[in-house]
């Protein structure tokens, strides 16, 4: 097994270049790009992110096709609404929707006017019409309405319960001026570049027409962690197994592939992967000395060891 140097400086968690998602997407790897993009091959031609999430890692890679590859269709849905709608239209729906389920628009006209302050944000104010619009997605599955479900949410967040319904609280803030600037170059970056979306499950992925210049980028839930995306039977010992068991297919017919995942997690060894590294001494396992505590990144605690796993 080999170990690479650890890359990490938390000086340099400010880094400005990468295209920031508008999605506070659990397990976001956003702010791990400048340690992550370095370690990716550079002559890549399809990359694909078969774990995409809020899409922050595949959206940034360097590659002429990208695939943003996520199981959860209702995300899916609004990336490839937000293709082919332009900024400007987004933007007239959006409101549109606000104003519909009188939701809160500080950015105009300020959190006075709501008798709210920035402090304890606009969840006392947007609370009735919050639950009405959660109510209308949860009936329609209108895609929009669900990315203003997510800018009104706890933490920006998406969860849905095991029906399907979505089932988070309102949150503290709305569609401020930062918010439709992650809109509007994350649109941008939809529609400039070369990306295409599919939403299966790893398992059904086809790899059949990949070739050694092409890279995935693998980032699932991380089995240690209690995360949202691990509630209701979404990620187990047994998937986590047929994971290790794609990974090794890829690697027998030479496609390269960069694995995200942690060795421990808040004192917890993941037995699992441990394991499977040790059957795999070729690969290299790059430690992320993220330091938590300092750059505010999930977690206020230094207890995971991040680390990137890659066959090439």
């Amino acid at each position: 097994m080999t170990y690479a140097k650890s890359l990490f400086d938390c000086s340099m968690c400010n880094e400005p270049a990468f295209i920031n998602p508008p999605f506070n997407y659990t397990g976001s790897k956003f702010k791990l790009l400048p340690y992550l993009l370095p370690l990716f091959p550079k002559d890549i031609h399809t990359a694909i992110d078969l774990f995409c999430g809020g899409g922050s890692v595949g959206v940034n890679i360097n590659a002429k096709k990208i695939i943003l590859n996520d199981k959860q269709s209702e995300l899916i849905n609004i990336f490839k609404l937000f293709q082919v709608q332009s900024y400007e239209n987004l933007l007239d729906s959006i409101f549109h929707i606000i104003d519909k389920f009188n939701l809160s628009k500080s950015d105009i006209l300020g959190y006075e006017y709501y008798d709210c302050n920035s402090a304890n944000g606009l969840s006392s104010y947007n609370k009735t019409g919050f639950t009405q619009l959660k109510e209308s997605y949860n009936k329609n599955k209108n895609p929009l309405e669900l990315f203003v479900l997510l800018i009104f949410s706890f933490n920006n967040q998406i969860r849905f319960n095991s029906k399907g319904a979505f089932n988070l609280p309102c949150g503290k803030r709305d569609f401020n001026k930062n918010m439709q600037e992650k809109l509007k170059q994350f649109v941008n970056v939809l529609q400039n570049k070369a990306i295409e979306f599919s939403s299966i499950s790893f398992i059904d992925f086809d790899i059949a027409n990949l070739k050694c210049n092409d890279f995935i980028y693998i980032d699932p839930p991380y089995l240690p962690s209690c995360a949202s995306y691990n509630e209701n039977g979404l990620w187990s010992e047994s998937i986590e197994l047929m994971l290790y068991d794609f990974m090794q297919i890829l690697d027998s017919k030479g496609i390269r592939f960069a694995f995200s995942n942690v060795l421990f997690h808040k004192g917890v060894e993941h037995v699992l992967l441990q394991k499977w590294l040790d059957s795999n001494t070729h690969v290299k396992v790059h430690n992320l000395n993220f330091h938590y505590k300092n750059c505010n990144y999930q977690t206020k605690r230094a207890e995971s060891k991040e680390v990137l796993i890659t066959n090439y």
